[in-house]
């Protein structure tokens, strides 16, 4: 046997090799992690405080709440529903500073509690989910760019206040009676839906960068602010929160509701990039290149390998039509037979009729030896095997027995 024995680093990949090989994923999944790391710490600061009336931050709304204490008006912040609409009652302004966390049993139990008592409800960007319990009627259209636009409606505060940072959400309704302000083509940003019958007004907003405390001094921010959500002497300032109990009572939502929409988008954009680099990492580049096995091995050890595993698949067809393949090919030049006929049986039969004055079994039998069907059996193989080997084995015996002729001297 005759093996020749590779140095170990041939066999198993070194340090080297793997490094130059995962260096680009690692480096890549490296520089993930330190821009989420960076981009969380810039923005964690942002988004501390958002929106509550006790935060001081930049997108905190500290400024105002003390602009609507020194104008008379309490703020109460709360952040449950059940303490939401307790404290909503009568000659009250409800503050909804996220709607989209709320479930459907949340708005409905809220909705229900300030209905019927005179007052204003202001949501800030309102999804479809809060329109339907809150405003009927009323759909969520193109977003719009945030910037300072005029009010070009006639609803009182809008006009006072003049030009605001208003954009983010716009809407569309059909419903009389209802004041567009701070248009976007054609869309209001600020959208304001009277109740005669009970009294209490809706007040849906695009956009709550106007509330912010570095936001509040510019333009018409201050005032537009002061005269929404200080029409009454009592507002009730809601900050949903996701560890509020009775989110956990809704049994309707489940896990995908809490999904924002956009990462929907973002999946279906890597599962496409995932199927693209598929397809890029299966298409063949070129053409195979031969390399030099790190072993010798004897062809007797190469053929007993495949043989076995031809009889784990138990492919006795495959093997059959090898070893009639394999005798064709070695019977063909000493027939005198061309290679490029050596399997066909118009040619190939009739030389080896000319070649055989009695074969293994008559000669009635060499089409099914040389082309037949496939063996039944293990059994049927070795037979086959061993009649093909006989049959070899008698034309090479009848060409070195055969006279020769010698040219004349």
């Amino acid at each position: 046997m005759t093996t020749a024995a590779p140095d170990a680093p041939a066999l198993s990949p070194t340090v080297r090799s793997l490094w130059t090989r995962f260096r680009g994923p690692l480096l890549a999944l490296l520089l993930l992690v330190i821009s989420g790391v960076v981009i969380a710490a810039l923005q964690s600061g942002e988004q501390h405080g958002r929106l509550d009336p006790r935060s001081a931050d930049r997108t905190g709304s500290r400024a105002i709440a003390q602009l609507l204490s020194s104008q008379g008006v309490s703020t109460q912040v709360v952040t449950t529903s059940e303490e939401a609409a307790a404290a909503a009652g009568p000659g009250t302004t409800l503050l909804v500073t996220s709607p989209d966390m709320l479930t459907q049993g949340q708005l409905t139990g809220l909705h229900s509690a300030t209905a019927h008592t005179p007052g204003r409800t202001v949501l800030l960007t309102p999804d479809s989910s809060s329109l339907e319990t809150f405003a009927p009627g009323v759909r969520t259209d193109s977003p719009a760019r945030i910037s300072a636009r005029q009010p070009s409606c006639s609803l009182p505060e809008a006009r006072r206040a003049g030009n605001a940072l208003l954009g983010g959400r716009s809407y569309d309704t059909s419903t009389p009676g209802t004041d567009r302000c701070y248009l976007s083509d054609n869309r209001p940003t600020l959208l304001r839906l009277p109740a005669p019958r009970t009294g209490r007004d809706t007040v849906l907003l695009g956009s709550p960068d106007f509330l912010y405390n570095h936001h509040l001094a510019e333009h018409g921010n201050a005032s537009l602010a002061l005269q929404l959500l200080g029409t009454h002497k009592h507002l009730v300032w809601y900050l949903p929160s996701i560890s509020d109990p009775s989110a956990a009572q809704d049994s309707r939502r489940d896990f995908l509701d809490l999904i924002p929409s956009g990462w929907y988008w973002a999946l279906l954009q890597l599962a496409f990039a995932a199927a693209l680099a598929a397809v890029w990492r299966a298409r063949r580049l070129g053409p195979l290149v031969a390399e030099k096995l790190p072993v010798t091995v004897p062809a007797a050890e190469t053929t007993e390998g495949h043989a076995r595993l031809y009889e784990q698949a138990h492919a006795r067809d495959r093997a059959a039509a090898v070893l009639r393949s394999a005798t064709r090919t070695r019977l063909a030049p000493l027939l005198g037979v061309s290679p490029t006929h050596a399997h066909t049986p118009d040619v190939l039969l009739p030389a080896l009729h000319a070649h055989l004055t009695t074969t293994p079994g008559g000669d009635a039998d060499l089409p099914d030896l040389l082309f037949g069907a496939a063996p039944a059996d293990d059994k049927a193989l070795v037979h086959l095997a061993d009649q093909l080997d006989a049959l070899e084995s008698s034309i090479v015996s009848q060409e070195r027995h055969a006279p020769r002729e010698h040219p004349d001297r």
